[in-house]
């Protein structure tokens, strides 16, 4: 599989994770006996992705360790934790001369497919909108933020289950932070993030809506794998991971 020429991939690597009992990095704790963002760099590289940046920021030295063999990657500090947009921001520099798509993932994303990231690119060089958010339908969205469409089904809007109204909760499509950004927009909306809630924190969820009311185009593409809507938050949803990892390698060997 081949990514559209100048594709650049941001891996957002910072965090700690201090739900999952460890003192590592939250992307370096193990899952079937390898970090869980290996799996991560490793669907990048087979949808033909070959400059990735990883945002990193706490114990940032073990994760540039882990990943020293990794080809294509380069490492962007995120001194403070000040949320996803600032994570996207502090990449400004080496996104300045850039005017392609930009895949945005999370490094704590094990299951996510090179089938998805292809089907996100491939659609944004359909019409290259300024926004693609990759959505999954989820039958027990819990805390996942929703996506709402419109009367016409178009991207209206991502509304966090805090916020939600009781219909709005009520929705199955949730938004699992993998965008494809025009650069140049994507660049434009972070210039204008706001950080006016209780955590101080500038979110990159914030961006689709920017983006949609300067009149762009934002899609939301339910083009994600059930596997994909599995997120890791805390050590039960770890296990679950890791069971559904170990069952597919199982069926692998079967196959053959």
């Amino acid at each position: 599989m081949s990514a559209p020429a100048r594709t650049v991939a941001v891996v957002l690597a910072a965090g700690k994770g201090t739900r999952m009992n460890s003192e590592l990095p939250k992307v370096l704790v193990p899952i079937c006996g390898r970090p869980m963002i290996d799996y991560v760099l490793d669907a990048l590289d087979r949808a033909g992705i070959n400059r990735v940046l990883v945002v990193v920021g706490y114990r940032s030295a073990d994760v540039r360790t882990a990943l020293a063999n990794r080809k294509n990657v380069t490492f962007v500090e995120q001194p403070e934790q000040l949320g996803t947009g600032h994570a996207v921001m502090v990449c400004r520099d080496e996104l300045a001369q850039h005017d392609g798509p930009v895949l945005i993932v999370t490094g704590d994303s094990p299951l996510v497919q090179t089938s998805s990231i292809g089907k996100l690119l491939a659609e944004f060089r359909c019409d290259r909108p300024a926004c693609i958010l990759g959505t999954a339908i989820k039958d027990e969205p819990g805390s996942l933020g929703r996506v709402v469409r419109d009367a016409d089904g178009a991207f209206a809007a991502i509304v966090e289950v805090k916020d939600a109204t009781p219909a709005e909760r009520a929705i199955r499509e949730v938004n699992m932070s993998t965008y494809v950004f025009d650069c140049r927009k994507l660049l434009s909306a972070l210039d204008r993030l706001k950080n006016e809630n209780a955590q101080r924190e500038y979110y990159i969820t914030d961006c689709p809506g920017i983006l949609r009311g300067d009149g762009e185009l934002v899609r939301a593409l339910d083009c994600l794998e059930p596997c994909e809507s599995m997120s890791i938050n805390n050590l039960a949803d770890l296990a679950e991971v890791e069971a559904y990892m170990r069952n597919e390698e199982c069926k692998m060997k079967n196959a053959k």
